[in-house]
């Protein structure tokens, strides 16, 4: 030990504020401390790596690059010891002694400089050096330079009240740590839980971490690689590692990226849902990266919600961090992060579904309520995200899905509307009068049977200037087609109108013939500023004192028999003619899905039955 006078320096006022405030309103997590050691250790081996090439007597060269650990339970304490370029007796007054001095940005104007490249250097010296405070009442530092004639140092501080530096003994080139853990922090000395932090904050730094002799961070940091290095399995031990996933990956997106920021990003879509299979909803599975080093896990507002989903890492050496690292003084910044990565995933699945349809069916049929959730919730995307939509048609076999793309390319010539009906499934709207008006023209109607499909088109409303309509809505103009048999005239069907209209009263809004029936003699149409069948029942399933009584256009198919036959009948038999009258409306609104109590329809078929026996 030299004996050389120890130099003691009281820290100023305004540094005391601003040293309290780190340690104990900065940083939100103490668990911080650690990262932020790390990230100095791998920003001072950084240098050193860049020295070697540029100085032609540098010392130690070919020493080896690595952070190691040691812990001890007994004494409280954590050591960190690297083999960066150190610091001198000057630097260590002004990157310890110094609140919010960077050592790290002089370094990086050298290197622009010499034409050097910053990726690998993390920044933020000098005030992350100072998290360690939260855990231990007292730091020492030694420290011996690269530079030629350093002196071998050693700073002590206890946080509060100023620091102190004297000599010591020989020391190699690089920095040593030794944390005095206080009472609240002891636990901090087990091995397990700074495994933990490693593997959490720091497993992907450029450098070897040895924790007690044995290495902790072995995986790569895969999106930094170039994809032609990189196999199908370390692609896959990769997501299941940052995923904290055991299945497959279906798809995964490895890009990086200039303009507008920098960008190295690898996301991962899961092999399955853990929504549909129960698990409730997920968090985002996205975490945020800043060369290498965790700042956030689960980054609020990086991607839309509804690519929850999707799990991975996007780094980004631009980030503007603030002190702490542990958010972004720039929101703007995160809006750009999100634009890009967001516009980039969704052309991903356009791309994967025209070069495999049946893959991307696959995917579909499990993670289509993130892509729908989407179309209602992201208005910059939701144009895009309508041509990964899937669904079964009147044109289409069932089971065989198609896109609105293709629906498009199919249009009639002159046609100007995308029609489509929401039911509970393929049968039962086939089964209704819906689909066989449009089916008589060769009109392609949509068949979209999921329960959130009603909010997916109310926000959709078009496609590439194409108006979405629902045939179940009253309004919609369809050319007159020669049906079978012989229709009612004008003054017939004027007369049968006004006869159900007195008899129906405000039950409906409406009636009049139409055009659009071929095999059905009525149908119910819900008005455009109506309620329908779907959102009425989610109101009810809301609300059990939900009463609002379906209001309803009736059309009459005037060529049907049954309708030419009431026409007769409200003359010869008007009592008979106002049960079945009731009836048809009835009828109507169970194939419509608008009926809510079927006592009385029961009721009056019975006694319908009966007048027919007789």
């Amino acid at each position: 030990m030299s004996t050389t006078t120890t130099e003691k320096h009281t820290f100023q006022a305004e540094i005391q504020q601003l040293l309290e405030l780190v340690v104990h309103s900065l940083y939100t997590d103490k668990d911080i401390f650690l990262r932020e050691l790390i990230s100095n250790a791998s920003d001072s081996m950084e240098k050193v790596r860049h020295l070697e090439g540029t100085e032609k007597h540098f010392k130690d060269a070919g020493a080896d690059l690595q952070i190691t650990l040691e812990l001890d339970k007994d004494a409280k304490t954590i050591t960190l010891t690297d083999r960066g370029v150190g610091m001198t007796r000057e630097e260590l007054v002004a990157n310890l002694g110094t609140i919010a001095h960077s050592g790290t940005k002089a370094f990086l104007e050298q290197m622009k400089e010499t034409g050097g490249s910053p990726a690998g250097l993390i920044g933020q010296f000098g005030v992350g050096f100072y998290s360690a405070f939260m855990v231990a009442d007292k730091v020492e530092v030694f420290s011996r330079s690269w530079k030629e004639g350093a002196e071998n140092l050693r700073w002590e501080s206890d946080g509060k009240t100023g620091y102190e530096i004297e000599e010591t003994e020989e020391l190699p080139r690089g920095v040593r740590i030794v944390l005095h853990l206080n009472e609240k922090s002891a636990d901090f000395a087990e091995e397990y839980k700074v495994k933990g932090l490693i593997t959490r904050y720091s497993n992907f730094v450029g450098f070897p971490i040895l924790l007690d002799g044995k290495r902790i961070n072995e995986v790569e940091a895969l999106w930094l690689k170039n994809k032609s290095e990189i196999t199908d399995e370390e692609y896959k031990a990769f997501y299941q590692f940052a995923g904290k996933a055991f299945d497959e990956p279906t798809y995964r997106l490895h890009f990086s990226a200039d303009a507008p920021i920098a960008i190295n990003a690898l996301i991962f879509v899961p092999g399955e849902n853990p929504e549909k299979m129960g698990f409730g909803k997920v968090d985002a599975g996205v975490a945020l990266y800043c060369k290498k080093v965790l700042i956030d896990p689960e980054p609020k507002g990086l991607l839309p919600e509804w690519l929850r989903f999707v799990k991975g890492v996007v780094d980004s050496a631009d980030l503007p961090l603030n002190i702490s690292r542990e958010t972004m003084q720039d929101s703007a910044l995160v809006r750009k992060l999100n634009g890009v990565i967001t516009k980039r995933i969704i052309k991903m699945f356009e791309k994967e579904a025209a070069g495999d349809p049946d893959k991307y069916r696959a995917f579909y049929k499990k993670f289509e309520r993130f892509l729908k959730e989407g179309i209602a919730t992201d208005y910059a995307n939701k144009d895009a995200l309508a041509k990964l939509l899937r669904f079964e048609t009147s044109m289409t076999e069932a089971g065989v899905v198609c896109g609105l793309v293709d629906y498009v390319a199919r249009m009639k010539e002159g046609q100007e509307t995308i029609h489509f009906i929401v039911g509970r499934s393929r049968d039962e709207i086939e089964s209704g009068p819906y689909v066989e008006a449009f089916k008589a023209r060769g009109l392609e109607v949509i068949y979209f049977t999921d329960a959130v499909d009603e909010y997916v088109v109310d926000s959709l409303s078009e496609f590439e200037g194409k108006k979405l309509s629902s045939i179940r809505h009253a309004g919609v103009e369809l050319e007159d087609v020669d049906g079978a048999g012989e229709a009612l005239s004008e003054e017939q069907m004027d007369g049968l109108c006004a006869f159900l209209q007195e008899t129906l009263g405000d039950a409906v809004t409406k009636v009049s013939g139409g055009k659009r029936l071929v095999d059905s003699p009525v149908i119910a149409l819900v008005p455009q500023d109506g309620m329908s069948p779907q959102i009425r029942q989610m109101m009810k399933a809301m609300d059990e004192n939900f009463k609002d009584k379906p209001k309803v256009e009736l059309e009459l198919n005037p060529r049907h028999p049954l309708v030419k036959k009431l026409a007769e009948a409200r003359v010869s038999q008007p009592e008979i003619a106002k049960l079945v009258a009731s009836q048809l409306l009835d009828n109507a609104l169970i194939s419509a899905g608008l009926l809510d109590d079927a006592r009385e329809t029961i009721r009056r078929m019975n006694s319908l039955m009966e007048k027919a026996m007789s």
